[in-house]
């Protein structure tokens, strides 16, 4: 039998194939259910198997590695930050992902505010005392990384599941 192991992600945009072709009566939508219901069955499994830090820092990883093909291959004003942040802003909301708002933004230390209204992964979750989007924190650090060159560390600080009701992200560049 012939295993996929790998020491670097492998993904490339190609892999999520011709949607219109494979999907004719279908097409591209589907229900928030069934992405919930894979990304929260998923990361139950992770965590029965590695625990939890372990689940986060997988899929913080995944969300980054994701972040960053989608800053690629969907965001196409890339060479001033303004333009960027309205273009993420309208593919965020095309994609169905979520509501953006940029709250701060110190171009001079690189330091983001950013919340997140309607988030595909936790709006309408019962409110648990916890932050949730480990996925987005890295989706939205690979974004970052992409149009800098830099390293961010991204933590989601307001979480629909902590009772608010927009995800907040603290953005910061990444210390050695």
């Amino acid at each position: 039998m012939f295993k996929e192991e790998r020491e670097v992600p492998m993904f490339e945009w190609g892999m999520i194939g011709d949607i219109k072709e494979g999907r004719a009566n279908l097409g591209a939508d589907m229900d928030v259910t069934i992405y919930r219901m894979m990304q929260f069955t998923l990361r139950d499994v992770l965590i029965q198997r590695m625990g939890v830090d372990l689940a986060d820092e997988v899929f913080y990883a995944a969300g980054r590695e994701a972040g960053r093909h989608f800053y690629k291959n969907v965001i196409t004003k890339k060479d001033d930050f303004n333009e960027m942040v309205a273009d993420l802003q309208r593919a965020l909301r095309e994609y169905k992902i979520g509501i953006m708002r940029m709250e701060k933004a110190d171009l001079e230390n690189l330091r983001f505010t950013i919340a997140v209204a309607e988030d595909l992964d936790c709006s309408g979750l019962p409110v648990s005392n916890e932050v949730v989007c480990k996925y987005d924190e890295g989706f939205i650090s690979g974004i970052l990384n992409e149009h800098t060159g830099l390293s961010f560390n991204v933590k989601e600080v307001d979480c629909w599941c902590s009772g608010d009701r927009v995800c907040r992200f603290e953005a910061v560049l990444e210390t050695e």
